[in-house]
């Protein structure tokens, strides 16, 4: 087995993926243009995190299945760990700057923060800290 870290691709499908990738910048991601083009944007994460931004129409050459829509029904909620309780908030608050929704209450467990968002296109994003010492 690798011991490289397995790096993870969140492929998400959008209606407009210039916009989609002008409101992850927004949130402080870098796009990277090497995998980037019309029908797609590339929003590195972290080092091993990416979210691939399709059109519609090029993620549905990856399934035969219909394409979900995010703002109706919930395919899945991405969930982002976050270094500090403000890093939570400043994620979140950029989020709704840049045109996102919150998507529910914040969660305030004490040694445990966090809060989501909806994107341009309804996907749901989730930023969570925990106090290391009650991981520990």
């Amino acid at each position: 087995m690798s011991t490289r870290p397995t790096m993870i691709f969140v492929n998400l499908p959008v209606k407009d993926v210039a916009a989609s990738g002008t409101f992850f910048s927004k949130l402080g991601y870098e796009i990277n243009p090497q995998f980037s083009g019309t029908d797609c944007t590339c929003v590195v994460i972290s080092d091993t995190i990416v979210a691939m931004l399709l059109s519609e129409r090029r993620f549905s050459d990856f399934t035969d299945r219909p394409v979900a829509d995010a703002t109706k029904v919930t395919e899945a909620i991405i969930g982002l760990s976050a270094p500090s309780r403000e890093a939570v908030d400043e994620l979140a608050d950029n989020a709704l700057a840049a045109g996102g929704r919150a998507a529910q209450d914040p969660v305030d467990e004490g040694y445990m923060y966090g809060r989501s968002f909806c994107d341009l296109d309804g996907h749901i994003w989730e930023v969570m800290w925990m106090d290391p010492a009650a991981v520990a």
